[in-house]
């Protein structure tokens, strides 16, 4: 197969199999920016589930610097909101970390629409250019003089834009659940942070609480 016989199965379909291959390389380009970022968000956050597993409790000092460590990651905004609200309670501390990881969840599964868009799309598309096809196929037979044999080659050849679009769609399919899976880890990775947070930074939470609603108090009659 050569560059003039795609050439000619292109013009064929009437461009289909253009539009095609640009839906290829698009998929392409999600695949590869996705996997790439989900791949490293995984691998580097749990460096993060395991420094937090290293301390049995958490002070604003290790909580600053495990922030700075986190970088970019997802888990940094934990670190950050958790940082942010010391002194709550632990239920009301747990919601506020709720809150961060919804407000994270958009961003992970971002251009993923993009794929599940062409897995729908191409097999459509891929079957419209082999209708294309066959009817350029079969208006050989309105012209005389012409063998069945050209018919038959040309139904052949309108079969590869289904064809092509069927393997698009299953490629994207492929990729599209692996990254499911991959955001649903980073999912599992955050919540797992969060819990971490909360069970050591418990005691905090806690003296932050009590310093909240009995120093005020002690302060006034000191001052009365």
């Amino acid at each position: 197969m050569n560059l003039r016989y795609i050439q000619h199965l292109a013009n064929y379909s009437d461009g289909v199999l253009y539009a095609l291959a640009a839906l290829l390389l698009l998929a392409l380009a999600v695949m590869i920016d996705r996997f790439w970022y989900l791949r490293r968000t995984i691998l580097l956050g749990r460096r993060i589930v395991h420094e937090l597993g290293s301390h049995p409790a958490l002070a604003a000092t290790e909580l600053d610097a495990l922030r700075t460590r986190a970088g970019a990651l997802p888990e940094a905004a934990l670190v950050t909101t958790a940082l942010a609200h010391l002194g709550l309670p632990r239920d009301e501390l747990s919601g506020r970390l709720d809150e961060t990881i919804m407000l994270l969840a958009p961003d992970l599964d971002r251009r993923m629409w993009v794929l599940d868009t062409i897995v729908t799309l191409a097999p459509l598309l891929g079957l419209f250019g082999t209708i294309i096809g066959m009817f350029h196929a079969f208006s050989v037979l309105a012209s005389p003089g012409h063998a069945p044999v050209e018919v038959t080659s040309g139904v052949a050849d309108a079969l590869v834009a289904t064809a092509s679009g069927i393997f698009i769609a299953m490629i994207g399919l492929a990729a599209f659940n692996a990254l499911s899976d991959r955001v649903r880890l980073v999912l599992h990775q955050l919540d797992t942070v969060k819990t971490m947070l909360l069970n050591r930074l418990g005691g905090v939470a806690a003296a932050g609480s009590h310093t909240a609603a009995g120093t005020p108090l002690r302060a006034v009659a000191r001052r009365e």
